[in-house]
């Protein structure tokens, strides 16, 4: 099937690039933009038009979809691209901000007479590729359902509100992620330094109330000592001060969140590009001569 729905995709990086490709897979016509402009043009060959400019590639589309380092970047190419974009052009941004940035971006292309909708993701690199994204989207239900052929090409959309709704479930979503992440760690450094075997133990409490997907795929990670990235540490990291902050303007506290801040910030310097499975390495650091399992570590090039 073909759509005639003309998309503009910013941002050519690990989540970006596969779900170009979902896209054009599902018929869509996409032109994508990347600062480097390299990593655009790679995805030609998968039928994506790949344009140096940003005005080139916001001019005729119908929906922006950005996918984009942090909120900063995300205003930055916004107020690029105002000057180009066509009155009601709809623009996705499925980079994960702050609550705060959400209703300024939304706030600035109101006021240029355009349309807004945050729609962060989960499902790392993996869900990407097979376009099973978990989408938080907060906007109206008119402009979702105007976008639902485009968010069911890459996952499952859930409407969680209005404009700035998507970031608040993304960060209730990597708080638990963060914090199961250092649970899982937590158990299975116990379990090798009271004398159980990890991966028996794993097994033992899947299937039980300790069973989670975190469980399953990064325990396994960790029993492997694969931290070769989907979600970066420095992504994790971005996203629990993100929680923070929105608590803090809440006018919540989040003792555990922080502390699991804590434990990432001790491998910032050290394994900035890891997965965030790299918790049983921030653990291992506290707890000097303890180790799980007896592979080599696999961790990406700094």
């Amino acid at each position: 099937m073909a759509f005639s729905t003309r998309i503009a995709f910013l941002g050519i990086g690990l989540m970006g690039e596969p779900m170009v490709r979902r896209l054009l897979g599902a018929g869509f016509p996409v032109t994508a933009w990347n600062r480097t402009a390299s990593k655009a043009a790679a995805l030609v060959d998968a039928g994506a038009i790949a344009v140096p400019l940003l005005v080139d590639a916001v001019r005729d589309a119908d929906i922006v979809l950005s996918m984009l380092e942090a909120g900063p970047v995300v205003g930055a190419v916004i107020a690029a691209a105002l000057p180009a974009l066509r009155p009601g052009t709809l623009w996705i941004d499925m980079s994960s901000t702050r609550q705060s940035e959400a209703h300024d971006f939304h706030a600035a292309l109101a006021e240029a007479g355009c349309r807004f909708v945050d729609a962060p993701v989960s499902g790392g690199v993996g869900g990407a590729g097979a376009g099973t994204l978990a989408i938080m989207a907060g906007g109206t239900p008119e402009d979702i359902d105007e976008a639902r052929p485009v968010f069911e090409a890459m996952g499952k959309v859930t409407r969680v509100g209005p404009a700035g709704a998507g970031q608040v479930a993304k960060l209730c979503n990597q708080l638990i992620v963060g914090g199961t992440l250092n649970i899982v760690a937590e158990a299975l450094l116990l379990a090798h330094a009271a004398g159980a075997d990890p991966a028996s133990v794993r097994d033992a409490i899947r299937g039980g109330f300790a069973e989670s997907r975190i469980l399953d795929v990064h325990g396994q990670r960790m029993l492997e000592r694969n931290f070769m990235p989907g979600g970066q540490v420095t992504t994790q990291l971005k996203d629990l001060h993100n929680i923070l902050a929105a608590a803090a303007a809440a006018g919540v506290a989040l003792p555990v969140t922080s502390l699991v801040t804590e434990r990432y910030e001790s491998i910032r310097e050290v394994y900035p590009q890891a997965d965030h499975s790299a918790a049983l390495l921030a653990l291992e650091r506290l707890n000097p001569g303890q180790r799980v399992g007896g592979a080599p570590d696999q961790l990406p090039a700094e």
